[in-house]
Protein backbone atom coordinates (compact mmCIF):
# COMPACT_ATOMS: atom_id res chain seq x y z
CA UNK A 1 0.00 0.00 0.00
CA UNK A 2 1.48 3.25 -0.73
CA UNK A 3 1.84 5.82 2.12
CA UNK A 4 -0.46 8.89 2.69
CA UNK A 5 2.06 10.74 2.37
CA UNK A 6 3.61 9.94 -1.00
CA UNK A 7 1.62 10.75 -4.07
CA UNK A 8 3.11 8.52 -6.86
CA UNK A 9 3.15 9.59 -10.83
CA UNK A 10 2.69 7.32 -13.99
CA UNK A 11 4.73 10.19 -15.71
CA UNK A 12 8.24 8.32 -14.61
CA UNK A 13 9.36 4.85 -15.82
CA UNK A 14 9.83 3.64 -12.35
CA UNK A 15 9.80 -0.10 -12.02
CA UNK A 16 7.97 -1.47 -8.76
CA UNK A 17 4.70 -1.47 -6.81
CA UNK A 18 2.65 1.42 -7.10
CA UNK A 19 5.05 3.47 -9.15
CA UNK A 20 8.22 3.00 -6.66
CA UNK A 21 11.18 0.76 -6.67
CA UNK A 22 11.28 -2.10 -4.42
CA UNK A 23 13.37 -2.75 -1.34
CA UNK A 24 15.21 -5.63 0.54
CA UNK A 25 13.44 -5.72 3.44
CA UNK A 26 15.94 -7.25 6.62
CA UNK A 27 13.30 -8.95 9.13
CA UNK A 28 14.33 -9.70 12.60
CA UNK A 29 16.38 -12.99 13.02
CA UNK A 30 17.16 -13.06 9.00
CA UNK A 31 20.20 -14.83 8.20
CA UNK A 32 21.93 -11.66 7.18
CA UNK A 33 20.26 -8.99 10.18
CA UNK A 34 24.12 -9.21 12.02
CA UNK A 35 26.15 -8.01 8.56
CA UNK A 36 23.35 -5.52 7.75
CA UNK A 37 23.52 -4.01 11.49
CA UNK A 38 27.11 -3.93 11.38
CA UNK A 39 26.84 -1.82 8.05
CA UNK A 40 24.11 0.46 9.94
CA UNK A 41 26.32 1.20 12.53
CA UNK A 42 29.46 1.51 10.76
CA UNK A 43 28.05 3.95 8.40
CA UNK A 44 26.09 5.70 11.32
CA UNK A 45 29.92 6.15 13.11
CA UNK A 46 31.06 7.17 9.95
CA UNK A 47 28.81 9.77 9.13
CA UNK A 48 28.98 10.94 13.30
CA UNK A 49 32.91 11.13 12.43
CA UNK A 50 32.37 13.29 9.22
CA UNK A 51 29.98 15.10 10.55
CA UNK A 52 32.39 16.26 13.59
CA UNK A 53 34.95 17.24 11.38
CA UNK A 54 33.39 18.95 8.93
CA UNK A 55 31.64 20.96 11.85
CA UNK A 56 34.95 21.73 13.06
CA UNK A 57 36.31 23.30 10.11
CA UNK A 58 33.33 25.15 8.86
CA UNK A 59 33.01 26.60 12.27
CA UNK A 60 36.91 27.52 12.63
CA UNK A 61 37.34 28.34 9.38
CA UNK A 62 34.69 30.16 8.31
CA UNK A 63 32.97 31.24 11.51
CA UNK A 64 29.22 29.00 10.78
CA UNK A 65 26.33 29.80 12.58
CA UNK A 66 22.81 28.63 12.00
CA UNK A 67 19.57 28.44 13.71
CA UNK A 68 16.03 27.01 13.50
CA UNK A 69 17.20 23.92 13.80
CA UNK A 70 14.37 22.21 15.67
CA UNK A 71 12.18 23.23 12.45
CA UNK A 72 13.51 20.16 10.73
CA UNK A 73 11.01 16.85 11.37
CA UNK A 74 13.22 14.53 13.44
CA UNK A 75 11.78 11.65 11.76
CA UNK A 76 9.76 10.91 8.44
CA UNK A 77 10.27 12.09 4.88
CA UNK A 78 11.11 15.48 4.55
CA UNK A 79 11.84 18.05 1.64
CA UNK A 80 14.17 20.61 2.42
CA UNK A 81 14.72 23.47 -0.27
CA UNK A 82 17.89 25.88 0.25
CA UNK A 83 19.18 28.72 -2.21
CA UNK A 84 22.09 27.71 -3.72
CA UNK A 85 25.18 30.05 -3.74
CA UNK A 86 28.47 28.00 -3.53
CA UNK A 87 29.80 24.03 -3.20
CA UNK A 88 29.99 24.93 0.42
CA UNK A 89 25.99 25.05 0.52
CA UNK A 90 25.44 21.03 1.18
CA UNK A 91 27.95 21.04 3.87
CA UNK A 92 26.70 23.99 5.80
CA UNK A 93 22.85 22.84 5.63
CA UNK A 94 23.93 19.05 6.69
CA UNK A 95 25.35 20.60 9.76
CA UNK A 96 22.56 22.76 10.52
CA UNK A 97 20.39 19.43 10.48
CA UNK A 98 19.31 17.26 13.44
CA UNK A 99 19.38 14.08 11.13
CA UNK A 100 21.19 12.86 8.13
CA UNK A 101 20.44 13.96 4.85
CA UNK A 102 20.53 12.79 1.83
CA UNK A 103 21.85 14.61 -0.97
CA UNK A 104 22.23 14.90 -5.39
CA UNK A 105 25.25 15.32 -7.18
CA UNK A 106 26.84 15.04 -10.41
CA UNK A 107 27.65 11.63 -12.02
CA UNK A 108 31.09 13.53 -12.99
CA UNK A 109 32.11 13.81 -9.45
CA UNK A 110 31.84 9.71 -9.20
CA UNK A 111 34.50 9.40 -11.45
CA UNK A 112 37.05 9.28 -9.10
CA UNK A 113 37.03 6.29 -6.95
CA UNK A 114 37.84 7.35 -3.82
CA UNK A 115 35.82 10.70 -4.18
CA UNK A 116 33.08 8.56 -5.57
CA UNK A 117 33.00 5.83 -2.58
CA UNK A 118 32.94 8.81 0.12
CA UNK A 119 29.87 11.11 -1.41
CA UNK A 120 27.78 7.61 -1.37
CA UNK A 121 29.11 6.80 2.50
CA UNK A 122 27.71 10.01 2.94
CA UNK A 123 24.24 9.01 1.26
CA UNK A 124 24.77 11.14 -2.04
CA UNK A 125 22.90 9.82 -5.05
CA UNK A 126 24.40 10.19 -8.35
CA UNK A 127 22.29 11.82 -11.23
CA UNK A 128 23.53 13.20 -14.79
CA UNK A 129 21.45 16.54 -13.69
CA UNK A 130 21.85 18.31 -10.67
CA UNK A 131 18.24 19.35 -9.17
CA UNK A 132 14.89 18.70 -10.35
CA UNK A 133 15.18 17.49 -14.02
CA UNK A 134 13.67 14.09 -14.45
CA UNK A 135 16.46 11.40 -12.83
CA UNK A 136 16.25 13.32 -9.77
CA UNK A 137 12.89 13.62 -9.30
CA UNK A 138 13.21 9.78 -9.30
CA UNK A 139 15.85 10.04 -6.97
CA UNK A 140 14.48 12.43 -4.43
CA UNK A 141 11.04 10.31 -4.39
CA UNK A 142 12.60 7.12 -3.74
CA UNK A 143 14.63 8.65 -0.88
CA UNK A 144 11.17 10.28 0.68
CA UNK A 145 9.57 6.92 -0.08
CA UNK A 146 12.23 5.83 2.42
CA UNK A 147 11.38 8.23 5.18
CA UNK A 148 14.82 10.27 4.74
CA UNK A 149 14.80 13.79 4.52
CA UNK A 150 16.46 15.17 1.04
CA UNK A 151 18.10 18.43 0.47
CA UNK A 152 17.20 20.19 -3.21
CA UNK A 153 18.42 23.53 -5.12
CA UNK A 154 14.88 24.63 -6.56
CA UNK A 155 17.15 27.15 -8.72
CA UNK A 156 19.28 23.79 -10.16
CA UNK A 157 22.91 25.56 -10.32
CA UNK A 158 24.91 27.69 -8.25
CA UNK A 159 24.47 31.58 -8.40
CA UNK A 160 26.33 33.78 -10.53
CA UNK A 161 26.18 36.71 -8.25
CA UNK A 162 24.71 36.04 -5.11
CA UNK A 163 20.74 36.43 -5.55
CA UNK A 164 18.76 33.94 -5.43
CA UNK A 165 17.65 32.62 -8.91
CA UNK A 166 14.30 32.05 -10.61
CA UNK A 167 13.42 28.11 -9.33
CA UNK A 168 13.42 25.56 -12.45
CA UNK A 169 9.82 24.32 -12.98
CA UNK A 170 10.37 20.61 -12.03
CA UNK A 171 10.09 21.77 -8.32
CA UNK A 172 6.35 22.01 -9.11
CA UNK A 173 6.62 18.59 -10.33
CA UNK A 174 7.94 17.53 -7.17
CA UNK A 175 5.65 18.82 -4.88
CA UNK A 176 3.21 17.45 -6.84
CA UNK A 177 4.08 14.30 -5.96
CA UNK A 178 5.24 14.49 -2.25
CA UNK A 179 2.84 15.24 0.55
CA UNK A 180 5.58 15.63 3.02
CA UNK A 181 6.53 18.90 4.89
CA UNK A 182 9.05 21.31 3.23
CA UNK A 183 11.39 23.34 5.10
CA UNK A 184 12.99 26.38 3.49
CA UNK A 185 16.67 27.09 4.62
CA UNK A 186 18.30 29.98 4.08
CA UNK A 187 22.12 30.10 3.68
CA UNK A 188 24.72 33.47 3.36
CA UNK A 189 28.10 34.09 3.31
CA UNK A 190 28.78 31.00 1.10
CA UNK A 191 29.09 32.81 -2.03
CA UNK A 192 31.39 35.42 -0.98
CA UNK A 193 33.40 32.50 0.64
CA UNK A 194 33.62 30.32 -2.32
CA UNK A 195 31.72 31.74 -5.53
CA UNK A 196 31.98 29.46 -8.76
CA UNK A 197 33.95 32.21 -10.23
CA UNK A 198 36.38 31.46 -8.01
CA UNK A 199 39.04 28.56 -7.41
CA UNK A 200 40.23 29.03 -3.85
CA UNK A 201 38.10 29.96 -0.64
CA UNK A 202 38.27 33.53 1.19
CA UNK A 203 38.22 32.19 4.94
CA UNK A 204 36.73 33.93 8.06
CA UNK A 205 38.70 32.18 10.79
CA UNK A 206 36.59 32.05 14.13
CA UNK A 207 39.58 33.62 16.19
CA UNK A 208 39.95 36.70 13.60
CA UNK A 209 38.16 39.56 12.68
CA UNK A 210 34.82 38.33 10.65
CA UNK A 211 35.43 38.78 6.65
CA UNK A 212 32.38 38.22 4.39
CA UNK A 213 33.41 35.05 3.88
CA UNK A 214 31.56 33.99 7.46
CA UNK A 215 28.45 31.77 6.86
CA UNK A 216 25.06 31.47 8.74
CA UNK A 217 22.20 29.26 8.10
CA UNK A 218 18.56 30.08 8.79
CA UNK A 219 15.73 26.77 8.80
CA UNK A 220 12.49 28.09 8.27
CA UNK A 221 9.37 26.35 9.80
CA UNK A 222 7.81 23.75 7.72
CA UNK A 223 5.57 24.08 5.01
CA UNK A 224 2.37 22.62 4.15
CA UNK A 225 2.79 20.99 0.41
CA UNK A 226 -0.80 20.62 0.20
CA UNK A 227 -0.91 24.06 -0.09
CA UNK A 228 1.32 24.61 -2.60
CA UNK A 229 0.39 21.46 -4.88
CA UNK A 230 -2.98 23.26 -5.02
CA UNK A 231 -1.63 26.23 -6.19
CA UNK A 232 -1.16 27.24 -10.42
CA UNK A 233 2.76 27.03 -11.09
CA UNK A 234 3.53 30.67 -11.25
CA UNK A 235 1.87 31.30 -7.80
CA UNK A 236 3.81 28.30 -6.36
CA UNK A 237 7.11 28.95 -7.33
CA UNK A 238 6.60 33.12 -6.81
CA UNK A 239 5.70 32.12 -2.73
CA UNK A 240 8.38 29.05 -2.20
CA UNK A 241 11.00 31.38 -3.76
CA UNK A 242 9.70 34.39 -1.37
CA UNK A 243 10.33 31.48 1.88
CA UNK A 244 13.58 31.05 0.90
CA UNK A 245 14.02 34.91 0.38
CA UNK A 246 13.11 35.25 4.27
CA UNK A 247 15.04 32.39 5.63
CA UNK A 248 18.33 34.01 3.72
CA UNK A 249 17.93 37.50 5.37
CA UNK A 250 17.81 35.71 8.22
CA UNK A 251 20.91 33.88 7.62
CA UNK A 252 22.75 37.14 7.00
CA UNK A 253 20.83 38.64 10.12
CA UNK A 254 22.59 35.89 12.01
CA UNK A 255 26.16 35.89 10.18
CA UNK A 256 29.12 36.91 12.34
CA UNK A 257 29.89 40.45 11.82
Amino acid sequence: MTPPHLAPSSDFDMPATNGFRTRKIISPGAPDQPSATFSQAFGHAWYDMAYATTMAALTLGFSLRYTGRRNIPTDGPALLIANHQSFLDPLAVGLASPRRLSFLARKTLFKNRFFGNLLRSLDTVPVDQVGVAKEGLRAILDKLHEGRAVLVFPEGERTWQGNIQPFKPGIQLLIKRTHCPIVPVGVAGAFDALPRTRNWPLFSPLFMPATQGAIGVAVGKPLDSKRYAAMPREQMLEELQNELIKVHCEAERIQRK
